[in-house]
């Protein structure tokens, strides 16, 4: 079962992998609130992706790397759907 400490882990580690995904695809970004929100998503994206590669990642840098990399992934995607504003 999933505990608060770990969720509010998964949740934090998602908010700085968000924030990271909205520099690095600039453009793409949905604000900081936004981008948080998918960073958080990204977490789960990229923690279904390394379960199912059989990955194991034991470091907190680790985590935020492919963390970052499900956002960066979902940011992209989500950028290349959202409709145009005009």
């Amino acid at each position: 079962m999933l505990g608060f400490e770990n969720l509010l882990t998964w949740i934090l580690i998602g908010a700085v992998s968000g924030w990271l995904a909205g520099l690095i695809v600039e453009g793409y970004g949905f604000g900081l609130l936004g981008n948080i929100v998918v960073g958080t998503l990204g977490a789960g994206i990229a923690g279904a992706g390394v379960w199912a590669l059989g990955i194991h990642i034991e470091t907190t840098l680790g985590n935020i790397i492919a963390v970052t990399a499900g956002a960066v992934a979902l940011l992209l995607v989500a950028g290349l759907v959202r409709w145009p504003s005009g």
